[in-house]
């Protein structure tokens, strides 16, 4: 297996993204794309609806880069920072409930496009009661965390990449 092509940084949205796969042209196709974009759009205020055409066209992009083929795509729902003591000045509830609504966007289109959608968000919210599911700045998530999703995602991954024969 070759080394993984990581686009995406910390702190980006999904204008962000389309920008920097416009210039880095990344040639498929690949047989795994994974897709985890929005808290940021949600962080910095920004419009659902805009987030939803920009959410599409990045899964139309993903599949495009698998190949065509959807089922070898797996999004990602967005994690839940308002749990997090970064977060401890602001209204938690009203996080929560627009990483939601992100999140019924991200997972809407990923229905209707038939790619695999995995909910990592419960997972983030342990994090109010468990710290060590956090790095040390208070915000990101830890290895820890990072383990937990990858328990999740694991056994979704074997499967594209090792179909029954």
């Amino acid at each position: 297996m070759d080394d993984p092509i990581i686009i995406a940084q910390t702190g980006w949205t999904t204008s962000d993204l389309l920008a920097k796969i416009e210039t880095t042209d990344p040639q498929g196709p690949f047989d795994l794309v994974t897709l985890l974009i929005g808290v940021n759009n949600q962080y910095q205020g920004r419009d659902i609806d805009a987030y939803r055409e920009e959410f599409g066209i990045l899964l139309e992009m993903a599949i495009d880069f698998a190949g065509g083929d959807p089922t070898r795509v797996v999004v990602l729902s967005i994690p839940d920072w308002g749990v997090t003591p970064f977060a401890k000045d602001r209204d938690s509830d009203k996080i929560r409930e627009q990483i939601d609504q992100f999140n019924i966007v991200n997972q809407a289109e990923s229905l209707a496009a038939d790619v695999i959608y995995v909910d990592i968000t419960s997972i983030s919210r342990k994090a109010a009661l468990d710290t060590t599911l956090l790095a040390p700045d208070d915000l990101h998530p830890s290895g820890k965390m990072y383990a937990a999703w990858v328990d999740l995602i694991h056994p979704v991954i074997l499967k594209i990449l090792q179909p029954e024969r």
